[in-house]
């Protein structure tokens, strides 16, 4: 049972993101309004120093107004695959270049509002790069186990809805990431 849009305008339309604006029709006939944030979808990337040591990055989000622990993530560019994002982001961001990086899974991040779908990689055997963040980004680096960042969850410390969604996969999957249990993380 899908709905059906009648009519669809564009309120707004920048670089990053546009909204469109549909009347749709429902099932069972009801017509209402849909607000859709349209967005080209993005990647988190999960890098392991060593096994269950995580480096992740704090920066300021002006939405959520404070600093954020969060993994590296990054938006797609037009035409660019998830997996070629995932290993650009995690050089710009940290400075360090996977051997080895894997698709867990992919998400969308709010369906009710959005089209934004994230993907997220588990990055090992990292090799230091020289860092190339974006000109409007001021990323600060930092390691974390596993243990520390589920008690930052459970503190409030963590408040990045990618990083908890990444950090309790980990704790969840003693083989993260593999497929069918084969292989181990890291």
């Amino acid at each position: 049972m899908r709905e059906s849009a009648k009519a669809t305008r564009y309120r707004y339309r920048g670089r990053l993101l546009s909204l469109r604006v549909s009347m749709v029709k429902m099932p069972d006939g009801f017509e209402t309004t849909r607000e859709i944030v349209e967005h080209p979808g993005a990647v988190a990337i999960i890098p392991l120093l060593e096994p269950k040591k995580i480096l992740v990055t704090r920066q300021y989000r002006m939405a959520a107004g404070k600093h954020l622990i969060e993994i590296p993530a990054g938006t797609l560019e037009r035409g660019e695959s998830p997996l070629l994002c995932a290993k650009r982001e995690l050089v710009e961001e940290t400075g360090y270049a996977a051997r080895r990086i894997r698709r867990l899974f992919s998400c969308y991040l709010a369906p009710g509002y959005s089209t934004e779908k994230i993907h997220f990689f588990i990055a090992t055997r990292l090799v230091p790069r020289k860092a190339r963040q974006a000109e409007d980004e001021r990323i600060a680096l930092r390691t974390m186990d596993l243990q520390e960042g589920l008690r930052g969850i459970e503190r409030g410390q963590i408040q990045d809805a990618k990083t908890i969604c990444a950090l309790y996969y980990l704790a969840t999957h003693e083989r993260a990431g593999s497929r069918k249990g084969k292989g181990r993380v890291g």
